[in-house]
């Protein structure tokens, strides 16, 4: 199975009255190459997707969000349904994501997050004073709506490809939720890693916690593959990654694969994205996950790699303003590199809200001209 193009079509709140949320009798996959390449098997064409490509680059989500705030669309199944959708229909992705924040998990657990200018913000930041208010007690319930756009997106898809569920990593989510929002340096989440110790590992823990339901809650709804993205691994050393940051992660991998086993569904592959942890890439190939992630800044040529493992990326998504003829190298050199075995191709991180469309289109071309076999 391959590219064959699906028309798809957007749907209205009218969609919830026909029962479709109930049914998980979903449309067979036409387009397998991303599950293939993370089975380490080979493709008829290189996969491609990329990081935020639901969403803030899209002339559609522009429109979308003159009429909705950015959390009322995570939370309107049909509306977060829509905007999976904007890209495969404008691109030939090999993936869709569902479109949603990680930030929702914090919300779950009863903090305050809004959108601002400048993005997500908490108004009340955790501290050692009102960490007792986090309820973990019924989040996932709380976060539903996630699980049915999931489901609703599942069978608009019309088996398309494959649907991306993902979460915000347990040290990623307790930095936001201290530092309140955006930070340089992290420094207000980085002092609990030194100076209360106890009380950072009993937050990572219920983040831990939360996150391994949540997955399993995902792919109960139809998610086929899930990423973790621990996008602030970048602030810490090796030493704190080792005590902070590994082990969690390494009990998300295991104990969502023994839970899926217990209820019967399938164990679907993860991507871990542990952005600018390349100083532990040897030590993230031994937690389980079928996928890596490296950001852009990782030297390829010289990047150990395990033979067992999938590795996801790299392309500087600032390469995209790029004229065409250079995109087109860079992304042919990249490729070179990584070499088309055991590779799915992305951006090193997510794309910039003021990216030229063509240049998306050029980049998706350029990797499947590619030849695989």
């Amino acid at each position: 199975m391959s590219g064959d193009r699906v028309e798809l079509t957007f749907c209205d709140k009218s969609i919830y009255e026909t029962g479709i949320l109930t049914s998980k009798n979903f449309p067979i996959l036409k387009n397998n190459r991303l599950l293939k390449a993370a089975k380490g098997e080979t493709p008829d064409k290189l996969p491609i997707w990329i990081m935020r490509q639901a969403g803030r680059y899209l002339p559609e989500f522009k429109e979308l969000r003159k009429k909705h705030g950015f959390f009322e669309i995570c939370q309107e199944p049909y509306l977060a349904c829509n905007v999976t959708l904007m890209p495969i229909k404008r691109f030939d992705f090999d993936a869709a994501i569902i479109f949603c924040d990680i930030l929702v998990i914090p919300q779950a657990l009863k903090m305050i997050v809004e959108m601002g200018d400048k993005g997500p913000y908490f108004p009340e930041p955790l501290t050692l004073e009102n960490i007792h208010k986090l309820d973990s007690e019924g989040a996932i319930s709380r976060l539903d709506y996630v699980g049915k756009a999931i489901t609703l997106t599942r069978h608009k898809l019309e088996g398309a490809v494959p649907l991306f569920g993902f979460s915000g990593a347990p040290w990623t989510l307790m930095a936001f939720m201290i530092e309140g929002g955006g930070s340089k340096t992290l420094s207000k989440a980085k002092k609990w890693l030194y100076a209360h110790k106890k009380e950072s590992h009993n937050l990572l823990k219920l983040l831990t916690d939360v996150i391994i339901d949540y997955f399993v809650m995902q792919v109960e709804a139809g998610a086929q593959i899930l990423q973790l993205f621990d996008t602030s691994a970048e602030y810490l050393n090796k030493s704190l990654y080792t005590i902070y940051g590994l082990p969690y992660l390494k009990r998300i991998r295991e104990e969502v694969r023994d839970k899926l086993k217990k209820n019967n569904l399938e164990d679907v592959p993860i991507v871990l994205f542990a952005k600018g942890a390349s100083f532990c890439l040897e030590d993230q190939a031994k937690l389980g996950y079928e996928i890596l992630g490296v950001d852009w800044t990782v030297n390829i040529e010289e990047m150990k790699r395990d033979a067992n493992v999938t590795y996801q990326g790299n392309l500087d998504p600032c390469a995209l303003y790029a004229p065409k003829e250079d995109l087109e190298r860079y992304v042919n050199d990249m490729i070179k590199k990584f070499g088309v075995h055991r590779y799915i191709v992305n951006l090193g991180h997510g794309i910039y809200p003021d990216m030229d469309i063509a240049a998306v289109q050029t980049f998706i071309d350029t990797v499947h001209n590619v030849k695989v076999i």
